[in-house]
């Protein structure tokens, strides 16, 4: 396989905006030429968390507008950071585009997981060959068609000699085991940034707690934090996925509610911070072998989180994916970077232990701008 250039566009579960990055694929290598982070317009950012928390409001015909204008917003993003890179369009192979979850609902008689962005549209508007839809084809072999990254963490972390595991925290947090023999599992622990982001918004009127300085502030309330972790997702086995149709303001409100004293709202940050963390540790405590622990996403960047995760597994070292090789800022978008270059060339993306589908395949629509005479 000789070297190519790919572009990732991500936006996930916090809806902060989207991340792009250009990257080099060679036989077992990536070189990232440039990144960019565009942030989604208030309005539009808003109208798409409404949607979220409320999907009977959302008639037609504002699914199809939101649909045109995160389109839209992508498609900005991947042509600002073509102008910063300085690479023409004719030279990159192929965009690999997530699109917005707004929906994912993996179980039940008629499993779906919801991503806007139309791929067809954001190629013409590129004018770049774009692979999408990732999800489906996991689902439709009766897999949850989350998490992906999974796959993307055994390509750019595994190591033969040693078990390990990948902590992503974005506004749902997810754990990957890569185990020494080559074998992977991964799993949605539960909530990662989104609780936190939304608690400090309202209470402290900023999108998110800087570096967890308010969490630290506060003290752990243990009843909050009992009825939070008594959620029955927390008892699942995988495989299991999750977003913000489920782990929102909400959910915690009603178990706000449940207390028989209410918690300060900087004690409801720290339990929730706690639960985060608590969580995550639970997905890799029980691996006797695995020792080292990189974490990636904005989580990453939240020093009250990391401590706790540090504390709540006493015999792991914990760090970023920086001192693997990989800025934990930019992860996820070359991770759908990755998954279309998987997919021009034929070969698996998902992983059956992961998603629990019963086959390993190539994930992704192809979507060719059009020709033109």
């Amino acid at each position: 396989m000789t070297d190519e250039l790919y572009i990732g566009l991500m936006s996930g579960t916090s809806m902060d905006g989207i991340d792009s990055v250009l990257v080099e694929f060679g036989d077992q290598t990536c070189t990232v030429h440039c990144t960019h982070s565009l942030a989604y317009p208030s309005d539009l950012r808003s109208r798409l968390e409404q949607a979220v928390l409320d999907p009977n409001a959302v008639n037609l015909i504002e699914y199809a507008t939101l649909d045109k204008q995160v389109t839209r917003t992508f498609a900005e993003a991947a042509l600002a950071l073509l102008k910063t890179s300085k690479f023409e369009a004719s030279r990159i192979t192929a965009v690999g585009s997530h699109g917005q979850t707004i929906l994912h609902h993996p179980d039940g008689p008629e499993p779906f997981s919801i991503q806007l962005g139309d791929p067809g549209t954001l190629a013409t508007a590129v004018g770049i060959t774009v692979v999408a839809d990732f999800r489906n084809a996991d689902l439709a072999l009766g897999g949850q068609g989350a998490p992906l990254a999974p796959a993307f963490h055994r390509w750019a972390f595994g190591e033969a000699n040693m078990d390990r595991a990948v902590v992503n925290i974005g506004g749902i947090s997810n754990v990957t085991i890569l185990y020494a023999d080559g074998s992977t599992t991964g799993f949605d622990t539960g909530p990662g940034n989104t609780l936190l982001d939304q608690w400090c918004k309202k209470h402290q009127g900023t999108p998110f707690d800087d570096n967890g300085g308010w969490a630290a502030s506060g003290s752990v309330h243990a009843e909050l934090l009992q009825k939070m972790r008594a959620d029955d997702y927390f008892q699942l086995t995988p495989p299991k996925s999750t977003g913000l149709e489920y782990f929102n303001s909400d959910w915690l409100q009603q178990r706000l509610n449940s207390c028989a004293v209410q918690p300060s709202y900087q004690d409801t940050q720290a339990t929730l911070s706690e639960c985060t963390a608590l969580g995550i540790a639970d997905g890799i405590r029980d691996i006797p072998n695995v020792k080292d622990v990189a974490i990636c996403g904005g989580g990453a960047f939240n020093a009250d989180l990391i401590e706790r995760i540090r504390h709540a597994l006493p015999g792991c070292s914990i760090d970023t994916t920086e001192h693997w090789g990989i800025d934990p800022s930019w992860v996820e978008a070359i991770a759908f970077a990755w998954f279309a270059q998987q997919r021009l060339h034929g070969l698996p993306s998902n992983i059956p232990t992961v998603t629990g589908a019963r086959a390993s395949v190539s994930l992704g629509g192809v979507f060719l701008p059009p020709a033109t005479a």
